[in-house]
């Protein structure tokens, strides 16, 4: 099963990270802003570089990692930079299995 992005869009459910990288997209595409969504914001070039359809973000006061790491301030959890920093590594491991899947079916076939 693959979570769907907007429009229907397929994201791999197979990387790491997927279930974020989706939930952020499905938010952004209803204008919701949530820790999802911010760290979808965050990752946006590299995400649309690897082919997805990353929404607009709303505007934002600041950096999308300044905003993603206040909204995480913001929750009851004690340890926001901890979480933050366990956000971003794994936005970045989906970013990376995407660029290699993609990169793997931009190689030639053997016959």
């Amino acid at each position: 099963m693959r979570p769907q992005g907007t429009g229907g869009q397929k994201i791999p459910s197979d990387l790491p990270g997927a279930d974020l990288v989706a939930a952020g997209i499905s938010a952004l595409a209803e204008g919701r802003v949530t820790i999802e969504a911010l760290l979808v914001t965050v990752g946006a070039r590299r995400l649309r570089d690897g082919g997805l359809d990353v929404p607009q973000a709303p505007a934002l006061k600041g950096t999308p990692e300044l905003a993603l790491y206040e909204a995480l301030c913001a929750t009851a959890e004690a340890d926001a930079f901890g979480r933050y920093n366990s956000l971003l590594r794994r936005l970045v491991s989906f970013e990376r299995a995407l660029e290699r899947r993609n990169s793997r079916a931009d190689l030639p076939r053997e016959v």
